[in-house]
This record gives C-alpha cells, structure tokens and sequence, in this order.
C-alpha cells in the first residue's frame, strides 16, 4: 500500500493503477459459493426457497466462516484494550510511591499478580541479582513500555478483524448484485409494465440493499465482541472501586435502552426522509424531462411550488431526524459524563474511608472511556441488523417475483424452480484469466433443456396458433384468437389503429407476454447466419418450451432502446465490427450526416437513455442496430414513427428492401405508413386485439374490398401511381442524396468551428498536471466557507463558541479530579505524618460540589452544540435547495440542452442528500476529534512540557500521513462512486431494455458485461477499505508512540521534579486518547472534504444565468384577452439559440393573417422548429421582430407571452398524477371543456373505459398509453387552452393515418377562427393550408398558395409532394 498511496500523490488513480481482483473475490466466484448454500437450502425443504429465513441461513453457510475469524480477532482486540487502564493504574501507582507518598490499599496492577505481599525478592545466583515479576513489574518504566507494546498489538489485531469483515462484506455484495441481475433477466414482462416493480425499486435493490447488507456484514462482528467488552469493563470496575462501579454502570446501561429508542426513532425519521425525497426527486425528474413543455406553456411556478411543497414536507421530517441525530450525538458525549460523575461522588462519599487515589481514579476513567465505545456503537449496529432483515426481506419478495414463461411449465417436473440452477454444475477453477471472459458464462448454459418436434412445412418463420395472450395473469386478453403464419425470408407488415396490438403481437411471439392458451411455433431449421450453425436447443436458456426454439431476433422497439456508449458499439451491439455493412447500415439509415454534427463523431458517448439526441436520431440509431445484426429475423416496431418522409422512404428502400429482403431475411414491420403496403410479401390487418385479416395485398383486394379501398384513401394515391412508385422513388433518392451532402457539409463545418473554439477553452482550462495537482492536495476552504456563510450571522457564532467552551469545561472536569485526588493522597500523607489517628475524615464535600458544577455545565453545553451543528445543517440545507431549485427552473432552454439532465439531477439527489444529512455529522465529528486531539496535546504538553519536543516530529509524521491519506482516499472514493456509476446504469439499461436483449439472445453477453463491472466497483471498494486500513494502523501507532513519551517523560518529570500522581494519571488518560481520536480526527477530514464536493458543485450551478422574465410593458398595459385576433407579423427576423452560435433563422419576414391556416415544411434541420420557438421567445432574437396584434413579444414579461399561446411538441410529454392534471393543471376548466377536448383529439372512448375517468392515473412518462394515444393527449392538453394561435410542431408523427385524417378535418372546423401554423414531417397534412411555407437553411425559400406552388414546375413544395405520394 506505501507505494501505492505516495503513486497516488503523483498521479490520479485509476483501473489501470489498482489491478485486477483477486479470483477468489471476484463476483461470479462468489456467486458461485452463494448459489450453492441456496441449493443446499432449496434441497433441504423449506417449501418458500426465496423467503428471509433461508436466505439467511445461505448467506451465513456461504460467507460464515471469515466472520468468525473477524470475530476472534475482535474479541482478542478488545480484551487487550483493557491493559491501558491497567498500566495506568500501575505507572501512577509507582509514581505515588516514588514520591514518598502513602501506598495506598489497592492498586489493579497488583490485584492481577498473584502475591500482594510488599516482600521485596531479590534472589542471588551466582553473583547475578534476579528480580520477582511483581517487583519487575512494580516497575513504572517497565509499564510504560508494555503499554506501548500492548497497545501495538491491540491495534493490529483491531485493524486485521476490520479488513477481514470488510472484504467479507464486499464478496458477498458481489454475490447477491449477480444474483438479482440473472433474476432481472428472467423477469416477466408485465412485472415492468404494469407498475408491479418499477426500474427505480430494482436500483435501489442494487444501490442500497446490496450496501446495507454489506455494512450489516462489516458490523457483525460486534454482536459477539460488545456484550465480552462491556462484562470485562464492569468486573474491573467493580475491583477498582467496588460498589460505586456498579452505580455508575448502571446509568449507562440504562440509558443504552434510551439510546436504542433514540437510533429506533433516527432509522424512522430517516425512512420517512427517504420517502419524500423520492418523491421530490420523482417531481423534479419529471419537471426536468419535460421542462421544455414547462416553459412553452408557463406552467413552471406550478411544478416549482409542488416540488417545493414536498420539500417542505421532507424538511419537517428532516428536522426530526436532525433532532433525533443532536440527542443521539448528545447522548454519546453526556453519557460518560454522567456515569463518572455518579461514580465518583458516591464513591467519595458512601465509602468513608475509600481509596480515592490518583491511580483509581484515573484507570476507572479510562475504563469508562472503554465501555463508551461499545454502547456508542451497539445503537448503531442494532440499527444495521434491523435494515438488514428489511433488506434481505425485500430481496426474498424480488426473487420469487413472476418469471417470464412460467405459468405453462408449472406443473413441468423438469423445469429449474430458480433461474440459477442453470450454473450449479461449475467447477470454481472455470474462471481462466487468460481465456475471453465471454466463454465464462457461456461454458454453463444449462443442461436440462428439451426440444419439441413439430412436423409440418418449413415454409414458415413463426406460426400462432388460436393464442389468447395477456399481460397479467389476472387481466383479460390483450390479444385473443390470434392464429397466423408469417412467412420464411418475406416481408411481413402489421397494420392497425393506435392502440390496437400490434406491437403486443410481436411480444407475445418473443414470448414476452403470458399466455393463456395456444401455441408459438418458430420453425427451428434456420441457421443462424452469425455463427453458421444450427440454433441447437442446448444453447438456449428461455424456459418456454415453444419458444425455446427461437434463435436470435434483431428486434428494435418502438420507443428506443439505447445503450450509455459510443454511436458505433450501439449499432455494432457486441457483434463483430465490420467496416463495409457498417457504412452500408449507416448509409440506409442516413445517419452520416448525424454523425458528423455529433462532437466525436460515431464515437461520442450517448447519454444515459439517448438523452444528448433527437428522436429521430434515437430511432434511426435502434433500426441500424436490428439492420446490422446478422440474423434471420428482423422485427421492426413502428421504425418510420419519429422520421419525415424522406428518411422513411430512404430507409424503406435501401435497409428494409435492400439489406434486409434481398438477403431471404424475415422481417415483421410494424407500422402507420400505409404507402409502403405494396412492398409486402404479406399483410396482417389487426383491430382490437384481433387479427382482422391477413393475406397478400392482392387477397385483401379480392377479398375485403371495403377495407383496400379504405386503405387506398388514405395513401392518396392511384392505383397506376403503384407502379411508378419504385422508379420515382429511386430518382428521387439520388437527388436527395446530393441536396443532403451539400447542407449537411456546411452545417458539419458550422459545428466544427463551434468545437474548436470549445477545443481552446478546454485546453485553456487544464493547463498543466502539476497545477491539477497541486489543486488536489488542497482543502476546498471555499466551499467549507460557502456552506458556514448559509448558516448566518447568528448559528455560526454559536457554533463556534459552543465548541470552544465545550471542550474547556471537559478539561477543566479532568484536571479537578486530578487535583481532587492529588489533595485526599497529601492530606492522608500529612495525617501519616502527623500520626493523629483522631483526627478528622478528609472534607470531600467542597470538591465533589465543583465536580458536579461542572459535570452539570458539561452536559448542557454537549447538548448546547449538538443542536447547534443539526440547526446549522437545517438552515443550509433549506436555503441552498431553494436558491438551486430556483436557479433551475428560470434557466434558459439552452443551459438544458447543454448539460445532462443525469448531472442536473444528481445535484438534486446526491448532493442535497449529503447537504441534508451527511456533512452535519461529519461537520459535528471532525471539531470533535481536533478539539479532543488538541486539548489532550495541550494537557500533556502541561503536565510535562518536556513532550513538546518530542511532539514536533510526530507532527511532522502526521501532517504527511493525512496528506497522502486525503489524496488516495479522495481518488479511491471517487473510483468508488465512478465505478458504481455504470453498475447501477447498466441494471437500469437491463431492466429498460429487457425485451431487446431477450430477443437478440444476449443475455450470456450482458451477465457477462455485469461481472466486469461488478468486479471493478469490489476493487475500487477493496482499496478504498485498505487506504482506510493503510491510515489507521500508522495513526494508531502514532498514537502508542505519544503514549510512550508522554509516559516516560512523566514519570521522569515526577521522579526528580516532585509532578503530582494526580497530574501524572491526568496526562496518561489523554495520552490514551489521543491515539483513539487522530485517525477519527484524518478519515473526518478526508470524509468532509469529499462531502464539501457536493457544496461546490451546487454553488457552480448557482451561478447560471436566468432567463429575462421580467417585460417591458406592465401587466396594466396588455389588453387581457390578448391576443384576441391571432394576426402575426414577422418582420426581418433572425435568431440564434446562444450568443456564440451561428443563426438559425435568417432574415426571416411574413405576414400571417387572423385565422388562417398555415403549413411549414422543409427537410430536417431546415429551422422550422426553431421557427416555431421563435414565438415563445425560446431561442436568442438579435434581429428584427415579432408583432402578434399590435404588440411587440420581445416587450411582454415572458410569462404572459407564453402563457396566451398554444403549441404541440414533436416529443409526447405527459406527467404521472391524473389525466385531469395532464390536460389543466392550473385547474382552471371545467370537466365538460376537457371532455370537448378529449373527444376533439379522439380520447374520448379511450378514457371513458378507464376507471375513474378524468381521474385515471397516468403513470411515469404516460408509460400506460401507447406512443400514438399520449401525443392525441397532447394535442388535447392544446385544445383546452383556448388560445387563438396555436402552433403544432411535427404533432401528428406517432398517430395512425386514419387517426391523423380525423384530426385534419376537427382541427379545420374546431379552429375555424383560429390561427394554425403546422410544422409538417408528412407534406399532405398541410395539402389543405391557406398558406405554405417552404423552408431551407433558415430562410424562407417559396411563401404562397398551395395550389400556386404545386402549378410550378420548379416548385420545391411540389417535389416534396410529388415524394409524399
């Protein structure tokens, strides 16, 4: 560790710099060892294999046995502790003595050596002089350094009984965090849908439960090692000062139950916290993801005072658990103050004539220093065992949760009850460091497979045979009488309404849905065309029998999945890279031109979820990873939803026809786009839950004319245009493949010059490694400032001079009792003297009044700080909360779409969480441990003065210890946290993507993955561990050496300077402590200085700047019923989003009368969103102006802007709470407008069937509405504003084209007199507009007529109609 910890000085630490893990710690060995003790379980009897007993009794067979070393070791440790005291005693005895005092009756250190007769041995042999070991150990000097060596030994042993349970306790997080993720995999779907189990409940399994586990297993040890401690502690007490011992026993062990009610109360005032901040975070969540729909609408104060209305319920129970804390912390200080004081007064006043000498006194108080220990930990530890049992008992319910296929093998006697069997059969030695880690799991796929013959044509993919499938095992059908074939190496299309089953049909015949009766058949003689072998059963690891038979499936969802890595390892998702179908898939999905825009191009990181893209792009991104896989079978869910007309068509032609057809893959197309029928081999009609009709289009034309004919209106198209549809469609693409390079060249051009200067303001940013360095070695002070000065000008005063005063009153108590005892030993000396047998008892009266003053005074300024530190932690954490919640909302849009929303959201979550509850206690505990430090350095340096020289060096030690220490430990705690990062992202991607990596068949691939990460946050926890270690063992010795100087310089300073034994037992009982409290007084100061990160990170997000609310025009001056006629005029108009940035909008100029229609296309990226924003004031206006009746917008104060105007976004966005929220959460419509704005949008059947109507719940994101269902919300939540302008921006892209029609004609009549500017992906929605605009690079290309641009030849808008077709 030396070695390490000074490389650590010089350079960062990494992954790199620590190494691999050891193989008997790594996860998959250890779950390994962890399965088998479940199997032991399982095969013994316990009918409830998953339940909190046996679960228990796995984890003790599997990870029993270190424990029980860490144990001993605690045991031996603890019981060396107690050669402290007895030294002391001894050493202020012999001291006493020394100075020609009286020998008092009873010393400890004699009551252990068997003779206590003062004969002096002193045996001669052969001319040498031998000494008894009572006189050799009367010694004061010969104790001193059997004290120091004692306290070596206590020490090492102490640290090694750590390290043991620690690295215990991380081997067994490994296990279980392995053991919820093959769960995960094997968890049904409906679990996640339907709200039983939500992606954040399985997060916090990982993050928290698997952690509380861990400490639990830390902690274990003391169960045994406290109840020896407290016993040893009371009988030597009770030798010391007989019965007085007990009495001051006593009123620590009964206030130990005080103690365990106080942290009882402290773990229900912190859950009650957990559950607000949840909640607040759910909110905050929320009002970040859709804060661009906040502000279009100004509904920002509504989500900003229900954010801060449950912070304000989450600070009430703050406030308890900050009460609780100050008592608890209160309690531990005044606890051994009491108990001392009751001892002592008793004991010099119920026993006349007791022995009150220094070397008592000052070893009982070092005795009572000893068994605070235990009872200041036993509350803390009772509080792990009770988080543990709630863990291990929410682990039992997750594990027995529903698997997928379970309910047709129930009664199957072959099935593995637990998913885990499937490894049972390993043999440790498996895991080959130098072979590809892949093959690890793959090696024990499981046995106990069986195939199932079907003996029919093979001229089929997937056959469903009369299936009824649902999503829960209670509910109804989602699907019933489902029987299809879809044809071998063909095109397959499903068509539908919004909402009608189709993506459910793809589900259930991945196996996704629980059936309820019928059959899928796969047709099994496929070769999987990746490995070139047959798709054996042996290499399955489903447990649906029908199913099993599947091979890989490249499936892309219809809401995109993304992983958190680079463009490429997306698309390749772990197949072999190949350079050539690489740009092939690139090219078919258009993403080149998206790729060069991103800064790294196809190696930029995506965010978590796909957050730093469009929709588009995120679509386009999840196709090409289904069109790069080299499988069989494709299944594509509604690909075309979030594309214009263009990328469809390109991405239909050359991935789906050319790609995909003209290899004889199979592919199953979900999709609205009806103009794309012609290309299918085969068509599957489906309408509530139903097949309606399946069959070539050349059938359903024979067939069910009604239906062809209803389809052929909707595609606006000829049956001759057919035909010349491919030929169009080819020139077309050529074209447009010309016209895209040239834009999309320059705007790759604009980027770069945007990264560039980004590049200098980096590299001016790290200027050289030594300044970062340097950087890292100091203390953030300006942070520490920060978070005092939010205290105010009265708590830190207080704070500070409590303290202060504190730590004087505890000195002060101890130097009186030295004095106390010091003057009862001189006055019993003069009575020997004097030899008056007659005279007086010694008046102990006068002293034990000062000692109970103060006593008294010490435990009320103890109760005085504790309060003071949890106030000031209150205050800070309340003031900086709401300056950052409101520093956030009032952002402009640009600060959102240029930092992560997850680093937004962990200043909310992780930060505030270590602001509220976290650097309070560490604040309170570091001024604990330097006063303490100090003030034992400053007694010491009293009593002998002589230690001060010998101080200088051992501070010098100190200073580079802590140095290197704060270092590695602030690296190591980082590599903590970022190793921890991808652990968690990754269970969450798993659970998000589950549907997709059972489909591919990758679930070996993704276990895989979560070994490696696993393994690197144990490595990163197991250094961290030992740097703790690495520290403490140096303090501790540290420690043993001020405890030898100041014990040898003592007894010298009293053997020839006359020192008073009480003085000297003074200094001993400090010197004690110091080497308790120096690696508190270190670790404290690396913790705080870890936790002030949060306190700065906060204060940088404070300084960004708000948007300008505030408006030219007062609230008098707006007419209120503005604006009234809906006339817009825009007048050479250009914007920017951001003031370095180049303009979006150019020179803009039209003229838009009252109530007429207008159309806006172009392709991607040509302005026309930012043209719509243009209006709201979301994007920088340095340029001309916008007039709406009569007034200039740039003169509103921005909230009345926004909130007279309507506009529908591109992106669904609904909140969870209630549909009535959703529409109006200003509540200010009756039920009868929102029920006329649901049956405009077409809802009004959807919600009347939903219990509770209007009150239905909408859960997270609108996760319960399909995609097409929550943007018909969205467009309701439009029509309830009764604005006359109203903007709709690419609204209708998810939504069915029968849907859409509908919508065309109500929007047309229903906005008769209203003014409408369409942002159109699908040209013929704006065919009937009174007015088009065409846009191209920000500025406006053709401005007129429709009818007039579609009789010009040359006519853009006509090209893109003549390619809508």
């Amino acid at each position: 560790m030396n070695t390490f910890i000074k490389t650590a000085h010089k350079k960062p630490i990494d992954l790199k710099a620590i190494g691999k893990l050891p193989i008997a710690m790594r996860a998959l060995t250890n779950y390994i060892r962890l399965n088998e003790a479940f199997e032991a379980q399982k095969s013994k009897r316990s009918p409830y294999p998953q339940g909190s007993k046996s679960i228990w009794r796995a984890l003790c067979c599997a990870f029993g046995r270190p424990l029980v070393l860490s144990s001993t070791f605690r045991i031996l440790a603890d019981l060396l502790g107690f050669a402290g005291p007895l030294c002391i005693s001894g050493i202020v005895h012999h001291v006493g003595k020394g100075n020609n005092t009286i020998r008092p009756q009873t010393s400890l250190t004699f009551i252990l050596l068997e003779s206590t007769e003062s004969v002096r041995w002193r045996i001669k042999i052969l001319g040498v002089f031998f000494i008894s070991s009572q006189e050799f150990l009367a010694n004061a000097y010969v104790l001193a350094v059997l004290l120091f060596f004692a306290l070596l030994l206590q020490r090492t042993i102490l640290q090694a009984s750590y390290y043991v349970a620690i690295e215990t306790g991380i081997n067994l997080r490994g296990a279980i965090q392995t053991k919820i993720y093959n769960k995960i995999m094997l968890l049904s779907t409906s679990n996640m849908s339907m709200g039983e189990m939500t992606a954040g409940q399985i997060c916090n399994l990982v993050a928290i439960d698997t952690n509380q586990l861990m400490w639990f297993f830390f902690l274990c040890p003391n169960l045994w090692a406290m109840p020896v401690q407290i016993i040893a502690g009371v009988l030597l007490l009770y030798y010391l000062l007989g019965v007085s011992a007990l009495i001051g026993a006593v009123v620590i062990i009964v206030l130990a139950p005080v103690q365990y009610f106080v942290a009882t109360k402290l773990s229900q005032a912190q859950r009650s916290t957990l559950e607000y901040s949840n909640e607040r975070l759910k909110k905050t969540n929320e009002m970040l993801r859709g804060i661009k729909l906040l502000k279009l609408y100004a509904w920002e104060h509504i989500f900003h005072s229900s954010v801060e209305e449950t912070r304000e319920k989450e600070m009430t129970s703050l406030k308890s658990f900050a009460l609780y804390t100050s008592i608890s912390i209160f309690m531990n200080a005044a606890i051994p103050i009491a108990a001392v004081l009751t001892t002592f007064v008793v004991h010099a006043h119920l026993t006349g004539n007791a022995d009150f000498s220094p070397s008592v006194a000052f070893a009982s108080l070092s005795l009572f220093h000893i068994l605070i220990t235990p009872l200041f930990l036993l509350s803390s530890v009772l509080r792990s065992t009770v988080k543990a049992l709630v863990s291990v008992q929410k682990l039992g319910e997750f594990l027995s949760s529903e698997e997928i296929g379970e309910e047709q093998d129930k009664c199957s006697a072959q099935r593995n009850a637990d998913n885990h069997s499937k490894y049972q059969v390993v043999p440790l030695k498996v895991v080959n460091r130098k072979r590809p880690a892949r093959e690890d799991w793959n090696n024990y796929s499981s046995h106990m497979r069986r195939s199932v013959n079907i003996t029919e044509g093979d001229d089929f993919c997937v056959k469903i045979t009369n299936g009824f499938f649902t999503w829960t095992p209670e509910g109804s059908p989602a699907l019933s009488n489902i029987d299809i074939r879809i044809p071998q190496g063909q095109l397959t299309m499903i068509v539908g309404q919004v909402g009608c089953g189709k993506s459910s049909l793809l589900l259930a015949a991945l196996g996704e849905m629980q059936k309820i009766s019928g059959n899928v058949f796969w047709n099994s003689s496929i070769p999987d065309s990746e490995t070139g072998e047959d798709v054996s059963p042996e290499k399955e690891t489903t447990v649906d029998t029908e199913v099993r038979k599947r091979g890989s499936v490249a499936y892309a969802s219809q809401k995109p999945w993304l992983l958190n890595a680079t463009v490429e390892e997306n698309i390749t998702f772990e197949s072999p890279f190949n350079k050539q179908r690489y740009k092939a898939v690139i090219d078919a999905c258009s993403l080149q031109p998206d790729i060069d825009i991103l800064p790294h191009g196809d190696q930029t990181q995506i965010g978590e979820r796909g957050i730093n893209l469009s929709g588009g792009q995120r679509q386009r991104i999840s196709v090409a990873r289904a069109l790069y896989q080299q499988t069989n079978v494709v299944f594509l869910d509604d690909p075309f939803s979030a594309l214009d007309i263009h990328l469809s068509d390109h991405l239909m032609q050359e991935g789906i026809l050319k790609m995909l057809r003209e290899d004889k893959r199979t592919i199953i197309l979900v999709t609205h786009k009806l103009q794309y029928l012609p290309h299918a081999d085969w068509i599957i009609a489906m309408k509530d839950g139903t097949i309606q009709r399946e069959g070539t289009l050349k059938d359903i034309q024979n067939s069910e004319s009604e239906l062809f004919e209803h389809w052929k209106t909707l595609m606006n198209r000829q049956d001759q245009e057919l035909e010349k549809e491919t030929i169009i469609e080819r020139k077309s693409v050529l074209e447009r493949k010309n016209h895209r390079r040239t834009r999309y060249s320059r705007d790759a051009r604009l980027k770069d010059d945007e990264e560039d200067e980004e590049e200098i303001t980096e590299s001016d940013d790290d200027d050289n490694l030594s300044s970062v360095l340097h950087q890292r070695a100091k203390m953030p002070w300006r942070a520490c400032g920060k978070y005092l000065s939010s205290a105010g000008i009265l708590l830190l005063p207080l704070l500070v001079l409590s303290q202060l005063l504190k730590h004087t009153v505890m000195v002060a108590i101890d130097y009186w009792l030295a004095k106390w005892t010091s003057d009862v030993i001189s006055a019993k000396s003069e009575l020997e003297q004097k030899n008056c047998s007659v005279c007086q008892e010694f008046n102990h009266s006068r002293y034990s009044k000062v000692f109970s003053i103060l006593c008294c005074l010490g435990i009320i300024l103890c109760l005085v700080t504790s309060i003071a530190v949890e106030w000031t932690g209150l205050k800070v954490a309340k003031k900086l909360h709401y300056c950052l919640l409101n520093k956030i909302i009032l952002a402009p849009m640009r600060f959102f779409e240029t930092t992560p929303l997850g680093s937004i959201l962990n200043r909310f979550s992780a930060d505030c969480n270590t602001i509220d509850q976290h650097i309070p206690a560490t604040l309170e505990c570091l001024s604990r441990s330097t006063l303490l430090c100090v003030s034992a350095l400053a007694v010491i340096s009293y009593v002998t003065p002589m230690f001060l020289i010998a101080l200088l060096p051992l501070a010098i030690i100190c200073y580079f210890i802590q140095k290197y220490f704060r270092v590695a430990s602030r690296d190591l705690q980082q590599l903590d946290d970022s190793t921890q990062l991808p652990l968690l992202c990754h269970f969450s991607e798993t659970v998000e993507g589950l549907t997709t990596i059972r489909a591919f068949r990758y679930e070996a691939r993704f276990r895989q993955k979560l070994l490696e990460y696993t393994d690197s946050n144990n490595i990163a926890s197991l250094f961290l561990t030992a740097a703790n270690r690495w520290l403490e063992v140096r303090m501790e010795y540290i420690g043993a050496c001020v405890v030898l100087i100041a014990a040898v310089t003592s007894i010298t300073n009293s053997l020839y300077n006359h020192l008073s034994s009480g003085l000297v037992g003074l200094g001993l009982t400090y010197a004690l402590m110091v080497s308790n409290y120096l690696n508190w007084m270190v670790r404290n100061l690396a913790d705080m200085e870890i936790q002030l990160g949060a306190v700065k990170r906060i204060n940088g997000l404070l300084k960004t700047e708000a948007e300008n609310y505030e408006g030219l025009l007062s609230p008098s001056q707006i007419p209120q019923n503005w604006p009234d006629r809906g006339e817009i005029q825009i007048q050479n108009l250009s914007v920017r989003y951001d003031s370095n940035l180049k303009p979006v909008l150019k020179h803009v100029s039209a003229h838009i009368s009252p109530g007429q229609k207008i159309g806006i296309c172009g392709r991607t990226g040509s302005g026309k969103s930012s043209f719509s924003l243009a209006f709201f004031r979301m994007v920088d206006t340095f340029e001309g102006r916008i007039i709406i009746d009569g007034i200039d917008i740039a003169k509103l104060p921005l909230q009345t802007l926004r909130s007279r105007l309507s506009i529908i976004l591109q992106d669904p966005i609904l909140f969870s709470g209630t549909i009535r929220f959703n529409l109006d959460p200003e509540k200010k419509c009756t039920d009868s407008m929102l029920w006329e704005a649901l049956e405009i949008a077409q809802l009004k059947h959807v919600v009347k069937a939903l219990p509770g109507g209007l009150d239905a719940i909408v859960t997270e994101g609108g996760e319960n509405f399909s995609q097409g269902q929550r943007q018909l919300f969205c467009l309701a939540r439009a029509f309830v504003r009764k604005t006359s302008i109203f903007i709709m921006d690419e609204a209708t892209a998810s939504i069915d084209m029968a849907t859409e029609n509908i919508l065309q004609k109500v929007v047309m009549t229903a906005f008769a007199d209203r003014t409408v500017v369409t942002i159109a992906h699908r040209v013929h929605t704006i065919l009937n507009s009174d007015l088009v605009i065409v846009m191209k690079r920000g500025v406006i290309l053709e401005y007129d007529k429709p009818e007039v641009l579609l009789e010009q030849e040359d006519s853009v808008f006509a090209s893109f109609v003549q390619a809508d077709k």
